[in-house]
Formats: structure tokens, C-alpha cells, sequence
């Protein structure tokens, strides 16, 4: 059961489907109206998990020839023979997005399970079937898979666009090159191997660590704009917070390049991304308990 558990979690990438899902309920918390109640919330944070799972497997099916090159992924299902390729796989990861956008159609409405699709739509096949194998600007285009889910948990509250969920989808697209590339620097062997044209394989350290910066610079500066639109205390202290902290390790990647340097500013993204949503999500939980 544990061995089940394990390779299903790896197989449609629950762990990045997770954090995924936690955009879309920072959505819901930036958005201007009235909050959804409870269930309502569940069922497109379930929606946007089946979704992107089935997006993250499409990929290890697409990419089994490439993860197979990698150290980091060579352990994957179809990668390392586990579950062999079948038409059967693609019917049933299909039929895992079909349902998910139903789910989220039925529940939070058109608005919401559009940018439901759009999302997986961008990973599966805009980055993993277009541009990852093709230019280094795979993951920048690629970063907008993540933005949608903002996008659709504000459209469960009102599907009219606004200003703070627009913005926190932006810093959601900022947010993912740097935190790709900075993996992508700490096992540059792995995409050599594979041949997969990460920005820090083929250009020069100056130019990725600055494009690094450049990214977390924005991305922190802008994160803090929503604060002159009514955000409160509670989103203030997570984005300044873990902005903080990403600049201060981008900055020292900068400084000394290395793996070591680069995996830091990894982790950094990740604690900062964490923190983004948690502030978002408490500081709305405030506001509707004021």
C-alpha cells in the first residue's frame, strides 16, 4: 500500500500539484466578494490537484525517454519501467483532466474551470510538447501553468478580472523561472545529460544568476504592491517575509555562484511561495471573520 501511496504521488506530481492547488485558494482569498463557502473551496482545490496530476503524468509519459538520462527523475514510473507506455495511460489521464474540469465547471463555474484548463493545458502541452526540448525560454512560458490557478480561484468568487489576483498570478509567473532555474543550476548535469536547454546549461554564470535576480526582484517588488489595494497585515509580514528571503539567497547566488548557492535560492523559492499564500489566505480569513 505504502509502495502504491508512493508512486502515485510521484506519478502525477502531487507534491507540485499540492502547492498548485494552495495558488488557487490564495485566489479565492485575494478576490473582492463573497467567499465561497467551505465545500466550494474544496471541490476546485480538488479540481485544480486532478487537474495538474494529470498534466505532471502526461509529462513523465511524454518525457520517459528524457528522465531516464536524469538521476533526479530516473526513479519515475515510465522512466525506470515500472508502468510500461499504453495508450490505456493517456485515455485515463484524459479522462482524470475531463472529470476535473467538470467537477470544477458543476461547482465554481465556467470562469473558473477555463482557467483550470488553461493551466494544464500550458504544462501538458505548451511546456512539456512545444518548448521544453526546443528554447530556454521553456519555463518562463511554462511559469504561466501556474498563475491560471490563481486566476481560477478568483474567478469561483467573481469572474469579472481584478487587480490583487491579477498581480498574484503575475508573481506566480515571475516566480517560477528563478525557482527552475536555480534546480536547474544545482543539477546542471542531469539537464546536460538530457539535453534539455535550461537557461544556466547554455548561457553564460553572469547571465543566469543575473537573470535570476532580475526575476526575484520583480517578483518580490510587485508581491508587495497589493498592500495599496487593502491587503493587511497578515499578507504584508508572508510577502515581505519570504521575499526577503528569496532576494537575500538570489543575491548571494549572484555573488558566488555554485550548486550549493543554487539549491539554497531553490529552497528559498519554495519557503517564499509558501509564505506568499499562507499571507494571502490569513490575512482574507481575517477579513471575513472582521
Amino acid at each position: 500500500m505504502l509502495a502504491a501511496t508512493r508512486m502515485a504521488v510521484s506519478l502525477l506530481k502531487l507534491r507540485i500539484a499540492v502547492a498548485i492547488a494552495a495558488s488557487t485558494l490564495a485566489g479565492m482569498a485575494a478576490a473582492s466578494g463573497n467567499a465561497p463557502p467551505a465545500w466550494q473551496a474544496a471541490t476546485l482545490f480538488l479540481a485544480v490537484l486532478g487537474a495538474s496530476g494529470a498534466a505532471g503524468a502526461f509529462n513523465q509519459y511524454y518525457e520517459r525517454d528524457l528522465d531516464r538520462l536524469m538521476r533526479r527523475t530516473c526513479g519515475r514510473p515510465f522512466a525506470s519501467g515500472a508502468f510500461r507506455p499504453s495508450p490505456y495511460w493517456l485515455a485515463g489521464f484524459l479522462a482524470l483532466l475531463i472529470a476535473s474540469l467538470m467537477l470544477a465547471a458543476v461547482f465554481t463555474g465556467m470562469a473558473a474551470a477555463l482557467y483550470v484548463f488553461l493551466g494544464a493545458f500550458t504544462y501538458g502541452i505548451v511546456y512539456t510538447v512545444w518548448l521544453k526540448r526546443r528554447t530556454s525560454w521553456n519555463i518562463v512560458v511554462g511559469g504561466l501553468a501556474g498563475s491560471f490557478a490563481v486566476l481560477a480561484g478568483a474567478a469561483a468568487v467573481d469572474p469579472a478580472p481584478q487587480a490583487v489576483p491579477i498581480m498574484l498570478a503575475v508573481v506566480l509567473f515571475l516566480w517560477t523561472p528563478p525557482h527552475f532555474w536555480s534546480l536547474a543550476a544545482a543539477k546542471g548535469h542531469d539537464y546536460q545529460q538530457a539535453g534539455v536547454p535550461m537557461l544556466p546549461i547554455v548561457v553564460p554564470v553572469y547571465a543566469w544568476t543575473l537573470a535570476i535576480l532580475a526575476h526575484t526582484s520583480a517578483l518580490v517588488g510587485l508581491s508587495l504592491v497589493p498592500l495599496w489595494f487593502g491587503m493587511g497585515v497578515a499578507y504584508g509580514v508572508g510577502a515581505g517575509l519570504g521575499g526577503a528571503i528569496f532576494l537575500w539567497t538570489s543575491i548571494a547566488l549572484c555573488r558566488a555562484p555554485s550548486k550549493a548557492a543554487a539549491m539554497t535560492n531553490f529552497l528559498a523559492s519554495l519557503v517564499q511561495l509558501l509564505m506568499l499564500i499562507l499571507g494571502v489566505v490569513v490575512d482574507g480569513a481575517l477579513a471575513s471573520w472582521a
